[in-house]
């Protein structure tokens, strides 16, 4: 898939991921786009998260987001919300902590929860803040688990 539609080679990312992760302090977030039909079957978005967990950890956020058919790909339809809904379920089931929806509304896949009480501790809507339960020193405010 990765070089069929990119045409690049997925082996190289891999490794930038990896060495970001492990050998700088800067700060990772992954960001993949789901296209109906071509990468957003269950069994790739379980091997992605499990990729992420094994080499990566648990702790770095992984974003789905949305297909919108422009330019190129004009003949393929948009990423179903539910798909994405899908997606943050198997990643979360991989063992994935921060797991987010995007190019949709989806409030409930916006949120941040605490990985130990499951309070909600940063309400989205889009790009608005609705809450902030995180406290003065990066820990929930209902169960005071530090958070990343």
């Amino acid at each position: 898939f990765y070089n069929k539609v990119t045409g690049g080679h997925l082996a190289p990312v891999l490794d930038l991921l990896r060495y970001i992760h492990h050998e700088t302090s800067v700060w990772l977030e992954i960001t993949t786009l789901l296209i109906p039909g071509l990468n957003d079957s269950g069994t790739e978005i379980a091997q992605l998260s499990q990729w992420i967990s094994t080499h990566l950890g648990t702790d770095v956020p992984l974003h789905f987001s949305a297909f919108h058919p422009d330019f190129k790909m004009l003949d393929l339809p948009p990423t179903p919300k539910e798909t994405l809904s899908m997606a943050r379920r198997i990643a979360m089931d991989e063992g994935l902590r921060f797991v987010y929806t995007g190019n949709v509304h989806d409030p409930d896949g916006g949120t941040t929860f605490c990985p130990e009480c499951h309070s909600p501790l940063i309400i989205r809507d889009w790009f608005s803040i609705l809450s902030w339960n995180i406290d003065a020193n990066g820990r929930c405010a209902v169960c005071h688990q530090k958070i990343p």
